[in-house]
C-alpha cells in the first residue's frame, strides 16, 4: 500500500505535499518523491530512498517550488526499494505520475509500449501507466481525456494522480479498487489516498467511487464515472480534526485502536481484490507461481500472531484441503523440523522483528521450504526483507502493547491467503468469489459488534474482584478463546487460561467454582450442540457461564449463564475476526476498573526482540 497526496493552488505546495506524506507514511516507507509543476509549467521531480524525512532533507538541500504537485511514498510491490524505482514516474515530454495498487496486465501493456518505441527506467508496473498516458496523450487533446483512455485499458487495482507540462493548472486522478479523495479548499484543491493527510488544509471531502476519474483544478473539479458520464459526488464535512493520528477522544491508545478495526481491516484489503478475486501479486510479483505449487502450510508465530496462524490452520485444512501446522517459534528455531515437498513457510509477526520468529524464518529459509511468506504490520522490518512473499497487514500505527487491529487485520490478510490457496488447489465447494465477499463485509460487521461496548462495559463487573477466568471456543474459535484469555492477562492481571471445550472434562473441570468466571463463544455452526453440552458441565458444577452467541445459537440469559448476543451471523471465514471484539473490549473494561496501566502493562514490550 502507497501514500498519494497531490495539490492545485496559488501558493507554493511543496510544504502541504510533505505534511501529507508525514501522514500517509504509515501505508509505505521505502522510498518517496514530489514532482511539481513550476510556475512556468516546468516539471521538477524529487526521489529519495527510505524515510519521508530523507526526501524533505534532499528538498531542504535543493529547494523546489511550484503551485501544482503530486507526492507518494511507497511500499514496494513490482521492483525493488530503489530511487529508480521510487514514485513520481515521468514519461517524455513531461507526464508523471503516481500510483497506489497492482496492474495485473502491465506486461502486456510494456510489451505493446516497448514496440512503440518507449524505454522503461524502472521495474515497477506504475511506469507502464506513466507512458500509456502519455501515449494517448497526442490524440486525446488533453490530460484528462489521456486517463481516461488508459484506465479503460488496465486490469487490476489502482488510484493514480497524474500532471503533464501539456496541462500544467489541473492534476487528474482515477480510482479502481483503491480509495481517492479531493479536498475541497478555497480557491485551491487537494486530492490523497487518505483523509488524514489533508485534514491540517480542508474537512471538505468528495469520496470517488469505483471507476471514476476526475479532473481537479483550482476553482473546479470534474468527474466521470467508469461509463464516461458527467457525474457529481457528495460533498462531504469530516468529523476528524488534523489530530485524528494522536489519541484523540479516546481514554487510551488501546481503546482508540480497537475502534479503528472497522478501518484497518478495509485498509488491509484495500487495492488487494477486485471484481470478486484476489490480486495475487499483492503477495509479491511470483506469488503466483509459489501457490500454485503449494501442497501444505507451516506456520511459526509467538503470542498474539501465534493465535492467528492457529486460527488460519484450521480454515486451510477446511477450505484449501492441505495439510497446515502451526508451531511456537521459540520452539521451532531449536528442532529440526520434518519438512515435506511444496511446504510454505509463513511467518507471522506484529513487529517484524521478534527474534524468536525471526530467527524461524531464516531456519526456514535454510530448510528446505518451498518459499517464505511474512505476514506484518511494518515495511521495513527485518522480516519483510528476509521474505520471498511478504503480505503487508496496513494496521497502521499500533501504540497500545496489547494487540488489538494488528490481529485483526493479520487475520484478514490470512483470508487473502487462504482465497490464493483455494484458487489453486481447486478443492470442492470452494468459492473464491464468496469468501472475497466476507472479507469485504467485515470492517461493517466489526462496525456493529463495537455496539456491543456498553454490554461488555456492564459485564466487566464481574471479573474484578476474580483471581483467575477460564474461556472456552471451539475449532477456530479456540484460537481466538486463547487470544481474549491473553488479552485479559496482559493488562488486567488476571490469570486467565482457554481450551478447546470438549477438554473442560479432561482437568479444567476441577476448577470450576463459583470464584472462576467461564467465558465461551457460540458460534452457530455444526459444533454448537457439542459446545452447548460442555457448557452445561460447567452449570452443573455451579460455575457462573459468559457467553458471546449467534443470534442464531438459540442461547438465552438465565440462572448462572449470561448471553451477549453478536449483532449478526458469522461465516466461518468471519468468525475469528468478529467474536474477538468483544473479548478485546472485556479485557479493556476489567482492565479499567481495576486500574491497571492500560497501554503499558507491567513486565511487557511491544516488540520482542531477545529470545
Amino acid at each position: 500500500m502507497c501514500g498519494i497526496v497531490g495539490v492545485v493552488a496559488e501558493r507554493n505546495v511543496v510544504p502541504i505535499l510533505l505534511e501529507g506524506l508525514r501522514r500517509l507514511e504509515y501505508r509505505g516507507y521505502d522510498s518517496a518523491g514530489i514532482a511539481v509543476l513550476s510556475q512556468t509549467g516546468a516539471l521538477t521531480r524529487v526521489r529519495t530512498v527510505g524515510k519521508v524525512q530523507a526526501l524533505a532533507d534532499a528538498i531542504e538541500a535543493a529547494p523546489m517550488h511550484g503551485p501544482v504537485g503530486i507526492a507518494h511514498t511507497r511500499w514496494a510491490t513490482h521492483g525493488a526499494p530503489s530511487t529508480r524505482n521510487a514514485h513520481p514516474h515521468i514519461s517524455r515530454d513531461g507526464v508523471a505520475l503516481v500510483h497506489n495498487g497492482i496492474i495485473e496486465n502491465h506486461e502486456t501493456l510494456r510489451a505493446e509500449l516497448k514496440r512503440l518505441g518507449y524505454t522503461f527506467d524502472s521495474d515497477t508496473d506504475t511506469e507502464v501507466v506513466a507512458h500509456r498516458i502519455h501515449h494517448h496523450l497526442g490524440s486525446a487533446g488533453n490530460l484528462y481525456a489521456a486517463v481516461r483512455r488508459t484506465v479503460a485499458e488496465l486490469e487490476g487495482a489502482y488510484a493514480i494522480a497524474v500532471v503533464a507540462e501539456a496541462d500544467p493548472d489541473c492534476i487528474v486522478v482515477a480510482r479502481q479498487g483503491c480509495p481517492v479523495v479531493v479536498g475541497v479548499g478555497i480557491d485551491e484543491n487537494f486530492v490523497a489516498s487518505d483523509v488524514s493527510a489533508l485534514l491540517p488544509v480542508t474537512r471538505r471531502f468528495m469520496f470517488l467511487e469505483e471507476g471514476d476519474v476526475a479532473q481537479v483544478r483550482r476553482h473546479s473539479v470534474t468527474i466521470h464515472d467508469r461509463d464516461g458520464h458527467p457525474v457529481t459526488r457528495e460533498l462531504r464535512e469530516s468529523e476528524l480534526s488534523a489530530d485524528a493520528v494522536e489519541r484523540g477522544q479516546y481514554r487510551h491508545y488501546m481503546q482508540k485502536e480497537i475502534h479503528e478495526q472497522p478501518r484497518a481491516i478495509s485498509q488491509t484489503l484495500e487495492g488487494r481484490v477486485a471484481h470478486g478475486h484476489l490480486l495475487e501479486a499483492a503477495f509479491g510479483p511470483a506469488a503466483g507461481e509459489i501457490f500454485s505449487r503449494v501442497r501444505a502450510v507451516h506456520f511459526a508465530a509467538c503470542g498474539t500472531s501465534y493465535h492467528a496462524g492457529l486460527a488460519a490452520c484450521y480454515l486451510i485444512e477446511q477450505f484449501c484441503r492441505i495439510p497446515a501446522r502451526i508451531e511456537y517459534a521459540s520452539e521451532f528455531r531449536y528442532r529440526n523440523p520434518v519438512v515435506t515437498a511444496d511446504t510454505l513457510f509463513v511467518a507471522i509477526s506484529q513487529s517484524g522483528e521478534t527474534a524468536d520468529t525471526l530467527a524461524a524464518l531464516r531456519s526456514a529459509r535454510r530448510g528446505g521450504y518451498l518459499s517464505t511468506l511474512t505476514i506484518c504490520n511494518v515495511a521495513e522490518s527485518s522480516m519483510v526483507r528476509d521474505s520471498d512473499l511478504v503480505m503487508l497487514t496496513r494496521a497502521g500505527a499500533e501504540i497500545g502493547v496489547a494487540s488489538t487491529k494488528a490481529f485483526t487485520t493479520q487475520l484478514t490478510a490470512l483470508g487473502m491467503l487462504i482465497a490464493a490457496l483455494g484458487r489453486h488447489r481447486r478443492a470442492a465447494g470452494f468459492d473464491e468469489a464468496a469468501l472475497i465477499a466476507e472479507l469485504l463485509h467485515l470492517p461493517n460487521l466489526v462496525e456493529k459488534t463495537l455496539a456491543l461496548d456498553p454490554a461488555v462495559r456492564r459485564l466487566a463487573e464481574a471479573f474484578v474482584d476474580k483471581h483467575h477466568a477460564l474461556f472456552l471456543g471451539r475449532g477456530t474459535l479456540h484460537a481466538i478463546a486463547m487470544e481474549g484469555a491473553l488479552k485479559l492477562k496482559e493488562i488486567s492481571y488476571i490469570h486467565a487460561e482457554a481450551y478447546a471445550a470438549a477438554e473442560l472434562k479432561h482437568g479444567p473441570l476441577a476448577l470450576v467454582d463459583e470464584d472462576m468466571p467461564v467465558v465461551a463463544i457460540a458460534p452457530n455452526n455444526e459444533l454448537l450442540e457439542k459446545l452447548k453440552s460442555n457448557l452445561q458441565e460447567v452449570r452443573a458444577r455451579g460455575g457462573r457461564l459468559y457467553v458471546f452467541a449467534d443470534p442464531a445459537a438459540g442461547m438465552q440469559s438465565g440462572d448462572g449463564l449470561t448471553v451477549i448476543e453478536m449483532p449478526e451471523s458469522c461465516t466461518a471465514i468471519q468468525a475469528p475476526v468478529a467474536f474477538t471484539v468483544p473479548l478485546q473490549l472485556l479485557a479493556y473494561h476489567v482492565a479499567i476498573l481495576k486500574g491497571t496501566d492500560v497501554d503499558q502493562p507491567r513486565n511487557l514490550a511491544k516488540s520482542v526482540t531477545v529470545e
